[in-house]
């Protein structure tokens, strides 16, 4: 079965009313990221296999109102449909976790891995993911599910001590990415999870936390949490010029932020970047602190420029390059 593409919530409507109780899978995507493009091809080959499976990608971007009655945070996220109602999701390029929840939600005989052809990550670009995520925070749990959530004991006990001791502290769910589970293993050379880290280097998991807590050593380690103004004003006070976004440069994780990076690097001005899709605090009180409702957000010396329309608009009239450089 091809994969259809839909061009409008009724035509969407109408799709998962014809096919009522089957499986249909959403690929929210987007065409400048080369992610979604990989992932394409993946879901053209999936549908090939699940002939019994409704196969949709929705452009995350054209379809704005359908994005936002998914929830749809970033591209590319695929959505598992059954009756009109989501039943799972995937987060992220991660063949392995699509191939396995399809399975897990048909009844048709599973495909296996090697028979999906993907773009495979090397070595090199999943250690660079793996020190890239290290790095997000000072402070960082490998866990499984995630804090207010957790998916296992160790888990749920980690984080109950992390917030014991009003740490600050990132989390990534290690069910959702395959590829760091196992990769992370080897980096670090620990077989288990939860892991957590300061400063980008292994403290150790849950029976080393629960020593170092007794021993009183961890309450000096982990980083407290700030007030989130205060946060987000230290933040504001790190770069001349700031930009929060979804994503990075490199990989923009929407199309405003995209076009916002390609006008900044056409000024040829240094810029420093957030991910507001790191860090939920972060993008839910600089919406309040700012009253910007939405991403990506420029400042320059602490304070708000605006979204992509001003700058486009300031670009436009020479005046966003003055603005950049004002002392």
């Amino acid at each position: 079965m091809a994969v259809a593409s839909i061009s409008s919530s009724e035509e969407l409507k109408n799709t998962l009313h014809q096919v009522g109780s089957a499986l249909t899978v959403a690929h929210f995507w987007a065409s400048w990221a080369a992610q979604c493009l990989q992932m394409n091809t993946v879901l053209d080959e999936l549908a090939k296999k699940y002939l019994n499976v409704n196969f949709i990608k929705i452009e995350a971007e054209v379809l704005p109102e359908v994005s936002l009655e998914y929830n749809i945070a970033a591209v590319p996220t695929f959505v598992l449909i059954k009756a009109s109602k989501e039943i799972d999701r995937v987060n992220g390029a991660n063949t392995n976790l699509l191939v396995t929840k399809v399975g897990q939600h048909t009844n048709s005989i599973a495909v296996t891995l090697d028979s999906v052809e993907k773009a495979q990550e090397t070595q090199e670009e999943l250690n660079a993911r793996i020190k890239k995520l290290l790095n997000s925070h000072k402070c960082m749990l490998f866990m499984k599910g995630v804090p207010d959530e957790p998916k296992c004991g160790f888990s749920r006990e980690t984080v109950k001590i992390l917030n014991d001791h009003n740490a600050s502290f990132g989390y990534f769910n290690i069910l959702n990415d395959n590829d760091i589970r196992q990769g992370l293993k080897k980096y670090s050379d620990w077989p288990t999870y939860p892991q957590l880290y300061i400063d980008g280097e292994l403290l150790g998991g849950i029976d080393i936390i629960k020593d170092m807590v007794e021993s009183g050593e961890f309450a000096s380690m982990v980083p407290k949490k700030q007030d989130l103004n205060e946060r987000i004003e230290n933040l504001l006070k790190s770069s001349k010029v700031l930009l929060f976004m979804k994503g990075s440069p490199d990989a923009p994780r929407c199309g405003f932020s995209k076009r916002t990076c390609e006008i900044l690097g056409d000024t040829g001005v240094t810029y420093a970047t957030f991910d507001i899709l790191t860090d939920q605090e972060i993008r839910a009180g600089l919406k309040k602190y700012s009253d910007w409702p939405t991403y990506p957000q420029l400042y320059v010396d602490g304070q708000l420029i605006g979204g992509l329309d001003i700058i486009e608009e300031m670009h436009g009239s020479d005046e966003l390059v003055a603005c950049l450089k004002a002392e």
